[in-house]
Formats: C-alpha cells, structure tokens, sequence
C-alpha cells in the first residue's frame, strides 16, 4: 500500500508552507506497520497499536452516518527521512453528520487529544469536500 500512497501524493505539486495532504485512511494504514507513524507521542501511554486503530476506523468508516476517512499528514510528511516509509500523520478527519460528541465516544479508548469541527491546518489541496449535510470533524493527538 506505500507504493500507492506515494503515487497518490504526487498527483499534486506540493510546496512548502501548503497545509499537509490528507489520504484516504486505507492507504495510509493498510500494510502500516510503523507505531511511529500516528500519535507518537501517546505510543506506550495508552495509545492503542496502529493495527488497532485501524480497525477501529475500519469499524467507524461503515457506520451509515459517515461518509468517509482521511488521514492528515503531518508538516514533515515529505523529508527525505521518510522516503521509503510510511509518512508521519498528524490526525484523522472524519466526514460525518455525527456530533463531535458522538465521534469522541467512538474513540474513547484512543489516547486522542480530542475532536475538534473542521481542518486544523486549513483545507488540504488534495481533500474533496464532504457531501451535502456531512462536516469534517478531526481526531487530533498531540
């Protein structure tokens, strides 16, 4: 699946300063096996195992009420360090017409920081809008 994600993320000129890309969460975590790709800070302090939350978002992503998942990625997404790993996400966006109440009680064993109403950075290029009636609602950790 990293193969698919790089060539995803260079479907758009990237320049420094752009809000990170945001991906589709099956690419990011399907065959992730780096625990230091999401949420580090909170990995060995009650942050589940990255196999974990991704069925966890396996799970939320059937729900009727969401239409679908993308991972954000974090600022240093395309350092060199990363080339031939999975880049560092920053948070999960969810497009739902679920409260953000309701979303934090889907994830309220994850060690997240929270559920916060729209892009914490602003909009990623690459991001479709959500459907009529659905909001981003983003999962942040540290």
């Amino acid at each position: 699946m990293l193969e698919q994600l790089r060539k995803a993320l260079s479907t758009s000129a990237w320049h420094e300063g752009d809000t990170p890309p945001a991906v589709d969460y099956v690419l990011f975590f399907d065959g992730n096996t780096d625990e230091e790709s999401i949420a580090t800070n909170q990995r060995g302090d009650g942050r589940p195992a990255i196999a974990d939350i991704y069925k966890r978002f396996q799970e939320i992503a059937k729900r009727s009420d969401v239409e679908r998942i993308l991972v954000g990625l974090h600022f240093d997404w395309d350092h060199e360090h990363y080339a031939d790993s999975f880049p560092p996400a920053e948070n999960v966006h969810i497009f739902t017409t679920a409260s953000t109440s309701d979303v934090e009680s889907w994830l309220a064993d994850m060690h997240t920081d929270g559920v916060i109403k729209g892009w914490p950075y602003g909009k990623p290029k690459n991001a479709p809008e959500p459907s009529n009636g659905y909001s981003v609602l983003s999962v942040c950790w540290d």
